[in-house]
């Protein structure tokens, strides 16, 4: 399998742009069944305390420097290039949390198969249902949603081994340079930078499938013109 690996943060809504896009992409690619994409954890504000007292536009103003006013306004031109995507944004709603147990709990369902599905329900949890993604009962809730067993859910949010997986998973960053979010490397090899166009994933899929093909071990048929004896798939010998 051809690997992506992203790494995003479920309160970036260029990230969720950037997956819509990068999924628009595979689904014209003839090779995306032999595609896997892997999502590592990135905090673009660890420090960030949770407050369900202030707006996210509050928290902008106060962290960036900006009005109020300007960070709605920030949010609803996001809202507008959401839309163009198939997303509904609605940042009115958006809770100010600490995303570091969400990243656990992700981090958890990654080693069930359901890392895609889980970040998925993050984002549209985060962005359109204003949904408390800090908030334990709320997490276990979304991941009985995609199939997650609640207990170990639970488990994982307070989990040392998830942590430490969303630690690593930034060092990575850190050694490949991630200046911000997302960000894709395609077969270990290939980067891309930001909610990129369609066409551009595209693009980078076909460059990276190029060289994945040419290094993908192959078996040269030595056997000859005659029949050895063997057992086929279906058990006859």
């Amino acid at each position: 399998m051809m690997k992506i690996e992203i790494w995003s943060d479920i309160m970036c809504p260029f990230c969720y742009i950037g997956k819509r896009r990068l999924e628009a992409a595979l689904a014209e690619f003839p090779h995306k069944d032999d595609v896997e994409v892997v999502w590592k954890s990135f905090l673009l504000n660890p420090d960030m305390k949770t407050d369900l007292d202030k707006s996210i536009a509050q928290y902008l103003a106060e962290t960036k420097g900006w009005t109020v006013e300007q960070a709605e306004e920030a949010g609803n031109q996001v809202t507008e290039m959401a839309k163009e995507d198939g997303l509904e944004y609605h940042f009115d709603k958006v809770v100010v949390a600490n995303g570091r147990v969400a990243h656990r709990l992700l981090q958890y369902a990654k080693t069930e198969g359901k890392g895609d599905a889980m970040k998925e329900r993050l984002f549209k949890a985060y962005f359109t249902e204003g949904a408390h993604t800090a908030d334990p009962d709320t997490l276990v809730k979304l991941a009985v949603e995609v199939g997650l067993d609640a207990s170990k859910a639970r488990e994982s949010l307070d989990s040392k081994e998830f942590d430490l997986l969303v630690t690593q998973d930034i060092y990575e960053s850190h050694q490949l340079g991630v200046r911000g979010v997302p960000f894709f490397v395609l077969n270990e090899k290939y980067g891309v930078s930001g909610a990129q166009p369609k066409e551009t994933f595209a693009q980078a899929l076909e460059t990276s499938w190029k060289d994945y093909a040419q290094e993908k071990p192959t078996v040269q048929d030595l056997s000859g013109d005659g029949d050895g004896a063997a057992c086929d798939v279906d058990g006859n010998c």
